[in-house]
């Protein structure tokens, strides 16, 4: 299945046009406090917000000649400002530019990705509750284990994106820090009241201590905030995978009018949506380690990162972006299939219900192992045959058990019992 993604407003965070505007106005918040010391004339401060413009073709041309892309910003922009251009830039480095104006363009990127989070919890939801009841065999191993229902599954997804929102949400507050320090963050030649003021400005806080850059442990964190998220996502495109195999055929991917699931075989319907993400999700996980890299840099800076995040940033947020809108599309759109996952709950002809039977034994005086041994040899018994029927036959098993308590053991309803209690766990007291 494949949706349409129109998210240009992730997108446009990451252009050159919004760099370049974010360039500016740190650089115009800079002369602004620097005019309240009095250390720019308020009529040359006019005329630089008056002025002060760039051009993306003149930038690129200037960076041709000058292998620089701050100073050939720089060098646009004085162009247009002219002779009052020289109060542009006072005692800041390339780098107060550009890891200030990268905190607002990651802080920018994870209000998205939050929202896209509270869009996918919503629908999680509402889906969990549809399903509140809906039985289906839980799978260890990939082995029929005992019984869950479809809601239990959903819920437990909706815990985990819960939990990558809290992290986003921390990850979001580490990564909104500016810094104007200077060359080294020793401030030398541009007051701490400076950069107070451009923070301000800018809603980020001034970095308590920074080198020549802000430290890369934040970035690291949130890139891994990012992995962890993708992660879930394509935890949640494996089962969707899982359930619609031929064999299980529990659940599948919403197939639209007019889709063809093979260029060879027209009865094909692929799950290529979940497939897509379990792929995008590795390039997310790609990321977090470049990002975990770059915090180990050479003395008070290096540009070994430089490159690695021109790559990384814009990547991993619209990967996310796009794998949330698209795990969310896919989840609300999901085709159930509960007759199915009945039928699949029968498979076993009873033997799901086999730890029932040995606590059942347990409390009626077996041993343990006496009781183990008994129902797994009607167990082994009853491939070809109803289990329940094994075990009213097994004289050992009939010794502590009634025909009326054997049957008991069979009820389904017995794992229901605490669904209403995770829920309310999960969910609160609001229906």
């Amino acid at each position: 299945m494949i949706e349409r993604y129109s998210r240009k407003q992730m997108l446009k965070i990451w252009e050159p046009e919004s760099k370049f505007s974010r360039w500016l106005e740190i650089e115009l918040l800079v002369c602004e406090a620097w005019a309240r010391l009095g250390q720019i004339p308020r009529r040359s401060l006019a005329t630089i917000k008056g002025k002060a413009r760039f051009d993306l073709k003149r930038i690129d041309e200037l960076e041709v000649e000058l292998k620089h892309d701050v100073i050939a910003f720089l060098t646009a922009v004085a162009e247009n400002v002219g002779e009052d251009a020289r109060y542009i830039h006072i005692g800041l480095t390339s780098s107060d530019l550009l890891d200030t104006a990268l905190a607002l363009q990651l802080k920018e990127a994870a209000e998205i990705i939050e929202s896209d989070l509270s869009g996918l919890l919503r629908v999680l939801k509402r889906k969990a509750r549809k399903y509140k009841k809906t039985l289906m065999i839980g799978r260890t191993h990939g082995i029929h284990a005992e019984p869950i229902t479809f809601g239990l599954k959903l819920a437990l997804w909706y815990e985990e994106m819960q939990r990558n929102l809290v992290r986003l949400r921390r990850a979001k507050e580490v990564i909104s820090y500016g810094k104007i320090s200077g060359a080294v963050g020793t401030y030398a030649n541009v007051p701490p009241s400076i950069e107070k003021y451009v923070c301000q400005k800018l809603r980020l806080k001034p970095a308590p201590v920074s080198s020549q850059i802000i430290q890369r442990d934040r970035h690291a964190e949130y890139f891994t905030a990012l992995a962890i998220i993708a992660s879930s996502i394509e935890k949640l495109a494996l089962e969707i995978r899982h359930l619609q195999r031929t064999e299980v055929g529990e659940a599948e991917e919403f197939f639209s009018p007019g889709q063809k699931g093979s260029s060879a075989m027209p009865h094909k319907r692929n799950p290529i949506g979940s497939e897509n993400l379990s792929g995008l999700a590795r390039l997310v996980r790609v990321s977090a380690l470049a990002a975990l890299e770059n915090i180990a840099l050479w003395h008070e800076r290096d540009i070994s990162h430089s490159s690695v995040e021109r790559v990384i940033c814009p990547d991993s947020t619209i990967l996310v972006d796009f794998m949330l809108n698209r795990i969310t599309n896919l989840i609300d759109k999901l085709v159930v299939y509960p007759e199915r996952m009945k039928e699949n709950l029968e498979l076993t002809r009873g033997q799901i219900f086999s730890q029932q039977l040995l606590l059942e034994l347990a409390r009626k005086g077996a041993s343990r192992e006496q009781a183990y041994r008994f129902v797994q040899r009607s167990a082994g018994k009853s491939k070809k045959e109803d289990f329940k029927q094994e075990v009213l036959k097994d004289k050992d098993i009939r010794r502590y058990l009634s025909k009326e308590e054997v049957e008991a053991c069979f009820d389904p309803r017995y794992h229901l019992r605490y669904v209403d209690l995770i829920f309310k766990r999960v969910f609160g007291n609001k229906k």
